[in-house]
């Protein structure tokens, strides 16, 4: 069973500070993406997933972000059962990224 792997804000941090190749994801609604989000990350939804699958890396990391790290748990999971070999849920969400690093959110 292909599963997912937890993913802390630090160690996020760390891969972003040293350019780890890796995909970035929001699952947030459209709004709360538009009104900050973690540079990098593109949003993921209903209508976007089946072009998003059809043209993304299987091999770099791909992290899954949403609001407070619970929605995530469940579509990482799904992604990781679409083949992507590294997936990861990121703990705590956006909401405890834009705490951490609220000069690290693009607009």
């Amino acid at each position: 069973m292909t599963t997912f792997q937890h993913l802390d804000i630090p160690t996020l941090t760390g891969w972003l500070e040293g350019d780890q190749a890796l995909t970035l994801v929001d699952i947030r609604d459209p709004q709360s993406f538009a009104q900050g989000h973690i540079p990098g990350s593109r949003r993921l939804d209903n209508d976007t997933v089946g072009a998003f699958i059809e043209g993304a890396s299987r091999e770099a990391p791909l992290v899954v972000v949403c609001y407070h790290g619970h929605s995530s748990q469940q579509a990482a999971a799904w992604l990781a059962g679409q083949g992507f070999d590294e997936v990861y849920s990121l703990d705590g969400g956006f909401t405890d990224w834009q705490l951490r690093h609220p000069d690290r959110v693009e607009h």
